[in-house]
């Protein structure tokens, strides 16, 4: 107060203000002078002011224009979805072939967002003979092999794109046909620049191919008169993009999905077009790089063929290697340590590695493996890697010394048993080629990878020949000669079930067992002949597997009984008939059920494989039988020991007159009928599988499955005893008594 009285025209100008601001007709002036589109509110000075209402913008009192936020802000929707402006707002909703997964119409930020819609979900949405694939926001459509469509390869359906039966399906056995569907090819492509025909190339091979097509979009690569040397006919921009279409287009031709046309194309024609495209591939990549004028470095990896290329600039090559590693497979190139060489231009070192050609250059019969050859006849040599190239633009200036290179084999191997050599695809200016090993040594080998040495450049690869492809050549005649060997013996154990059981004369200990023996054996080998192969339903090839383990191991057991008893016999053991009689029959039958109750207790699951009714070799299974066997073998080479040399003990005394060979004839012919009786031949099995060989396969094979055979002739053919038995049968019928005399 004191301040306002010492000056009044302070106080003055006070009250004028202060009378302004609450005059309350100021107020109501500057709201209501706002916009339509705007709001009165106070402002940061505490004063009232007009200002646009959310989606306009304006001074908000003369003008509040629309904000239209679709075109003021990039993205505002996120991916795949499309904008709509309206007065004083904005929606999203999500492009064609997306779906939101909330509201149809969102906006950002609000946790909706578009996903692309699988149209393939509908069945038939292609048309018949055709296949769908779904692509980001849409689909395509191609047709199934043999079927072929007139709007090209790939498709929409819409009216006459319809799949047909293909035309041209057996055009690959008409040389007259691949010759006009290859010139049909060259011609649609005669006025394309190299960049726009390896683009349609690629394009054309991304669907299924026929045979003829195959061959057709190879030529028009591999053809002179498209042939890209001309480098004005592609731009230095446009190397890159070209050079990636080109492995693309390699890889569509040779990819996995194109193995079954491939081998429906006769052998010679299909080298000649593997062939001319592996040439192809490595001599266009580094004509396309002849455009690089600095040092490059690219990588195209297409899924099935991967390449990569170094160009170097003339004072960037030195005298050390050169070297790459791709998909875990390693290539390096040694230069020579001369001097003097011509270092004008740069130059290109092109990698190619091809991972399933090797199925379609099998090795068999190819004279380029000769010390091969007693493999190649039974098909028996296989690529078992991929195919590595590499190539020098400018040999000149990088005189190669040697190339080393390290493959990962594509099925593990037994360095033990597989041998493997290290190999090169060689051809001719014919495009006619083979594997030869000239030049190359192998200097490494493992289970998952060989590593080699060779002196020139071409496409690398690793053959193998292995043991179980050695014994898989010859199954069809293992199989043949078990199913006749069993045979054989069922009908001869039949012949001596007979004979030991209808012959009263003959009955004691040892035909009682050799009874028992033989209808084990019986037993084993009509179901080992019957459900062996069974495998369709796994309970009942379990019960085979179970069968088969249970009588096979008495089988066993009687064998071990005979050579118990053989051995009682020549010691000359004082027994009790029947107690022993007893304890034969508990230890025949009761000790397999055993073992095979032990056995399906801990590992039923074990009983029975998806290729054969018998014991798995998983977690070493097939012990249960392997075991039990090995030590019935065991007690039986110990028996047949003490037999031979308590006979030939007693064959020298009881006949001193007999000279000394035969007493070795006398013994041997025991031996052999011992051997075969009490099952020793099985140790012939347990050699198999210990080595998997071919002669321990056959020798395992001849010695068991004609098993029967040989006990009925040395139980009954060579028994003088029987010899009566038979002799006073069959007397009275003339033929047989003609035999018998």
């Amino acid at each position: 107060i004191e301040f306002f009285h010492s000056s009044p025209m302070k106080l003055l100008l006070f009250a004028a203000w202060f009378s302004s601001v609450l005059d309350p007709c100021r107020f109501v002036d500057i709201c209501q002078s706002c916009h339509q589109n705007a709001s009165c509110r106070l402002n940061n000075d505490s004063k009232n002011a007009c200002y646009c209402k959310q989606g306009f913008t304006g001074d908000g009192i003369n003008n509040c224009q629309d904000d239209n936020e679709c075109e003021n802000v990039t993205g505002i929707c996120g991916l795949n979805a499309n904008c709509t402006n309206t007065i004083g707002d904005y929606y999203c909703t999500c492009e064609s072939g997306f779906t939101a997964n909330g509201k149809q119409k969102f906006q950002t930020n609000d946790g909706t967002y578009c996903t692309d819609i699988d149209e393939c979900m509908d069945a038939g949405r292609c048309g018949p003979f055709s296949k769908c694939k779904n692509t980001n926001g849409s689909f395509t459509c191609s047709c199934m092999r043999g079927y072929t469509s007139p709007a090209g390869p790939w498709f929409r359906p819409k009216s006459e794109t319809d799949c047909r039966e293909n035309p041209k399906k057996l055009c690959h056995q008409d040389h007259r046909c691949i010759k006009e569907t290859v010139n049909n090819t060259l011609e649609r492509m005669i006025n394309l620049s190299t960049p726009e025909r390896l683009k349609e190339i690629r394009f054309q091979t991304s669907a299924e191919l026929s045979p003829v097509l195959l061959m057709s979009y190879i030529e028009a690569m591999a053809s002179h008169k498209l042939s890209p040397a001309d480098e004005s006919e592609h731009p230095k921009e446009h190397i890159n993009e070209t050079i990636t279409n080109l492995v693309f287009s390699v890889n569509n031709l040779v990819k996995k999905d194109e193995k079954v046309e491939w081998n429906r194309i006769n052998e010679d024609l299909r080298k000649y077009y593997i062939t001319t495209l592996l040439h192809t591939a490595e001599k266009e990549t580094l004509a396309l790089s002849a455009g690089y004028t600095h040092t490059t470095r690219m990588q195209v990896d297409a899924g099935e063929v991967e390449m990569k290329l170094y160009t170097f600039e003339p004072h960037q090559l030195q005298k050390h290697p050169v070297s790459t590693n791709i998909q875990g497979n390693s290539i390096s190139l040694t230069p020579k340590n001369s001097k003097g060489e011509n270092n004008n231009g740069s130059t290109s070192i092109v990698f190619l590695i091809y991972n399933n050609i090797g199925d379609l250059l099998k090795p068999a019969d190819d004279p380029g493996v000769a010390n091969y050859s007693r493999y190649a006849s039974a098909g028996e040599i296989t690529v078992n890697s991929p195919v590595i190239a590499a190539a020098i633009s400018n040999p000149k200036t990088f005189a190669l010394n040697n190339v080393t290179f390290t493959l990962k084999h594509t099925q593990e191997i037994d360095p033990a048993h597989d041998e493997t050599k290290c190999a090169f695809w060689e051809y001719s200016q014919s495009m006619m080629g083979h594997w030869s090993l000239d030049g190359c040594a192998r200097s490494h080998v493992n289970a998952t990878h060989t590593s080699c040495s060779c002196n020139h450049l071409t496409h690398f690869a690793i053959l193998m020949s292995s043991a179980q492809a050695n014994l898989l050549a010859h199954y069809n005649v293992l199989t043949r000669i078990t199913q006749l060997g069993m045979v054989i013996s069922i009908i001869c154990l039949s012949l001596c079930i007979f004979t030991f059981w209808f012959f009263r004369d003959i009955q004691n200990t040892r035909t009682t067992i050799h009874k028992n023996l033989c209808c084990s054996l019986f037993m084993a080998q009509f179901i080992f002949l019957i459900g062996i192969n069974k495998t369709a339903h796994k309970w009942f090839c379990s019960l085979i597997a179970g069968l088969l383990h249970y009588f096979f191991l008495a089988a066993f057991a009687w064998m071990c009984i005979e050579g118990i008893h053989l051995y009682l016999i020549v010691v000359g053991v004082i027994y009790n008939k029947g107690f022993l009689h007893r304890n034969f029959y508990i230890f025949g039958y009761g000790s397999p059920a055993v073992v095979v109750a032990i056995s399906a207790t801990l590992g039923y699951k074990y009983y029975g494989t998806s290729t054969v009714c018998w014991l798995s070799t998983e977690n070493n299974f097939i012990w249960s039988f392997i075991g039990p066997a090995c030590l019935i073998i065991l007690v039986n080479l110990l028996a047949f020991a003490v037999i031979i040399c308590k006979v030939y003990r007693h064959t020298a005394v009881k006949k001193p007159e007999i000279s000394h060979y035969e007493n070795i004839r006398s013994c041997t012919r025991g031996a052999i009928a011992l051997l075969f009786v009490l099952g020793v031949t099985w140790t012939f099995g347990v050699m198999h599988i210990l080595y998997e060989t071919t002669l321990t396969a056959y020798l395992f094979t001849f010695a068991n499955v004609f098993q029967g055979m040989f006990i009925f002739i040395f139980l009954c053919i060579l028994s003088r005893r029987i010899q009566e038995e038979y002799y006073r049968l069959f007397k009275n019928v003339p033929c047989c008594f003609e035999c018998l005399r």
